[in-house]
């Protein structure tokens, strides 16, 4: 039986692990993600010493998607400077294995198509929320990408009156990321989502922005179901208030059955958190499937 690789690739955290195509986990370990120079070839001695025959990579963007390009398999102008350019597919090649790449939240996606909420469904939106937020979105069972991937966390929105200078994106003043992740909910508020459990007001305004982005990605991609997930989505009361404000932002103006049934369209991750690994896993699938023909 193949042994595949997946490795999630997170802003905070590098998930190593090893599956079968058929998405069971037999090994796994996390690292902190630092410079490249301090876990890259870490992570490929680890990869080499587990007999794998394909891996999967995740990338946190942005990232170079399109294998046509120089960018293909390349960090780009990411915050993180020490990673800025860094040839991140191409220090694997030397497992001389097939190696498919692709986002972290893309394969997330991926994953929940897979194994997860998904199942039996081919155009999809996965976002998550936490540090930051990210959506991989596949149309037509193909993740998308164009002149890049999607940076739908980053699609500018109202910003609702008294809540002038919360956003804390450094390239927009008004971007779902910069008003609904994590780190804006601790500016705003002083403490950390975890803590605020109990303060109603919180997750409504949390809810009204998370909600305007996701009528937007309704609106455009047209998907069969919206997982959310990440560590902000934890909190289990923003499920209906989300769900309710997205109906009212589409005003009526979209009648379809996944929409008259709204608990099932907005749902949780399917995945039991290793949607990621789990995508990684069926990119590398993907990868070695399309060696051997």
């Amino acid at each position: 039986m193949a042994r595949i690789g997946a490795l999630e690739a997170g802003g905070t955290k590098m998930v190593l692990s090893v599956g079968t195509p058929e998405g069971e986990v037999l090994e796994r370990e996390e690292i902190p993600t630092q410079g490249p120079h301090d876990c890259v070839s870490r992570m490929v001695g680890w990869f080499g010493s587990h007999d794998i025959d394909a891996l999967g990579i995740g990338a946190f963007g942005p990232t170079g998607v399109n294998p046509s390009l120089p960018s293909y398999g390349k960090i780009l102008e990411t915050p993180k400077t020490a990673w800025r350019h860094f040839d991140f597919l191409g220090a694997f090649e030397p497992l001389g294995i097939p190696i498919g790449y692709d986002t972290d939240v893309n394969v997330a996606c991926l994953g929940e198509v897979t194994y997860g909420s998904c199942k039996g469904l081919d155009t999809v939106v996965y976002l998550t929320v936490g540090t930051g937020i990210g959506a991989g979105v596949m149309v037509s069972g193909q993740l998308l990408h164009g002149m890049l991937h999607p940076e739908a966390g980053h699609i500018l929105l109202e910003v609702q009156p008294g809540d002038e200078g919360n956003c804390v994106c450094p390239y927009h003043e008004r971007c779902l990321e910069g008003l609904a992740a994590g780190p804006s909910i601790e500016r705003r508020w002083g403490k950390k989502g975890f803590e605020l459990a109990d303060r109603p007001e919180v997750w409504e305004l949390e809810s009204t922005y998370l909600a305007e982005g996701i009528a937007t990605y309704v609106l455009c991609y047209a998907p069969q179901r919206i997982v959310l997930g990440g560590g902000v989505m934890k909190q289990p009361q923003l499920f209906p208030l989300v769900r309710k404000k997205v109906l009212e932002d589409l005003g009526g103006y979209l009648v379809t059955p996944e929409l008259a049934d709204i608990d099932s369209y907005i749902v949780e991750a399917g995945c039991k958190g290793d949607q990621g690994v789990l995508g990684c896993i069926e990119l590398g699938r993907r990868a070695l499937e399309a060696v051997r023909g």
